[in-house]
């Protein structure tokens, strides 16, 4: 087996998909050891992780709709339920959250990303494992009113929603990645 092996095979589960279980807690402890293994550009850790399991998925999904009928967003029966089960349709849901220091040395950018790489590390850890993954975001990620319910501060962020749970035996084929040669060009001096 390559030592590629798990990324040449990971790919989405569609988090409708996902079935218990999720990780153990100690594959999810080890899960995020190997995750937070990211740049990290003065060592500025500008991430940390919410889970989401159980009974508080429901709990946040009618927080959520709570919160866009209280401030007058208009919700057809569709946009209420897909807010009710945004959350339970994988046993197990990470937040991961961007923590920007501004004015830092590090420019905010960078501490983004870095963020980012640790939601992806999530994916391929969970695919080491042999769990099925997702990452989603949707109006949640990016509403501060949201952010304020999911406890967040003024400089904290959702960059990503990770669905974890266990792969279905039916997955749909996968979607053809772009090759080397497509995306690999070379710098050249003028």
């Amino acid at each position: 087996m390559s030592p590629l092996a798990p990324l040449l095979n990971r790919r989405s589960t569609p988090s409708r998909l996902l079935v218990e279980p999720a990780p153990s807690s100690a594959e999810l402890t080890q899960l995020i050891d190997a995750a937070a293994r990211v740049p990290d550009h003065g060592r500025l850790q500008p991430w940390r992780l919410i889970s989401i399991s159980g009974d508080a998925r429901s709990a946040l999904g009618k927080a959520l709709v709570e919160l866009r009928q209280n401030r007058g967003d208009s919700l057809d029966a569709a946009a209420i339920d897909k807010d009710l089960h945004r959350f339970d349709r994988a046993p197990l849901v990470l937040m991961v959250v961007a923590r920007l220091i501004a004015g830092h040395k590090i420019p905010e950018q960078e501490q983004l990303l870095s963020a980012g790489a640790l939601a992806q590390n999530l994916l391929i850890g969970a695919e080491c494992l042999g769990y099925g993954a997702q990452w989603l975001t949707g109006w949640p990620a990016y509403d501060r009113d949201a952010a304020r319910l999911f406890g967040l501060t003024d400089n904290e962020h959702v960059v990503a929603f990770i669905y974890l749970g266990s792969k279905p035996s039916d997955l749909p084929p996968d979607r053809e990645r772009p090759s080397a040669a497509q995306l690999l060009g070379e710098w050249r001096p003028a």
